[in-house]
């Protein structure tokens, strides 16, 4: 009965479009849930994200779960997630995403997740990762451990927003270290970042992955600009 006393007074709202929740719905409304932009790229080995990476680094396989677009419902969830202090969205659109992947063969087999590190300054922040967040999710469906202590950033790099392709890649590609590369050895590494846009600093983690003896990359996005 108190729930529902503050649930009146207080309505919680949909994350996506701030309309309010009904009693059965979670952080999204239904209707926002049933008209999520999917890419279904986890269906398609030559998807746009695949593409990317063509000629630049070595990957096993990679997707994104949403397409979004400028003022859409996933850019402001994800904005939301970056810098509301809404962790949960991360969790929670990890955990959809995780149904779809468990669905596509080539997932199959992931060893670890392990999520693009934050330096620590921008983390304490934050007041939290939201890759890992996403990553957390990811791991509660697929059941695949997450690390996040073999894989570090070290250094604190300039936000990527307004970089073009070549200026991302020359901010990221020394900033990522390997801390424990025994954990890593011949394991299948699933690599989740919130936005893949030029691909820059994923690449970056990829290639000190796949230096690692026996280690394979796939790649993972929670949202994939639209064209």
């Amino acid at each position: 009965m108190l729930k529902d006393l503050l649930n009146l007074l207080y309505p919680l709202q949909c994350l996506a479009c701030k309309k309010n929740l009904h009693q059965n719905e979670t952080l999204i409304c239904l209707d926002c849930l049933f008209h999520l932009p999917k890419t279904n790229f986890h269906n398609d080995p030559n998807n746009a994200v695949c593409q990317l990476f063509w000629g630049r680094a070595e990957i096993e396989t990679a997707t994104a779960f949403l397409f979004f677009t400028k003022s859409g419902r996933v850019q402001h969830l994800i904005h939301q997630l970056k810098y509301s202090k809404k962790p949960e969205i991360g969790v929670y659109l990890g955990k959809l995403f995780g149904k779809d992947l468990l669905k596509s063969p080539s997932f199959q087999k992931i060893d670890v997740i392990i999520p693009v590190p934050l330096h620590p300054k921008r983390t304490k922040v934050r007041g939290y990762n939201q890759s890992e967040k996403i990553a957390d999710g990811l791991s509660q469906t697929m059941k695949i451990p997450v690390d996040t202590t073999s894989f570090v950033r070290r250094t604190n790099t300039e936000t990527q927003t307004r970089k073009n392709r070549f200026s991302r890649w020359e901010n990221v590609k020394e900033v990522f270290s390997v801390d424990n590369e025994n954990a890593l050895k011949n394991k299948h590494i699933l690599l989740v970042d919130d936005v893949i846009t030029t691909g820059a600093t994923i690449e970056g983690c990829i290639r000190k992955l796949t230096a690692i003896e026996g280690a394979r990359v796939s790649v993972v996005s929670l949202a994939f600009p639209t064209t």
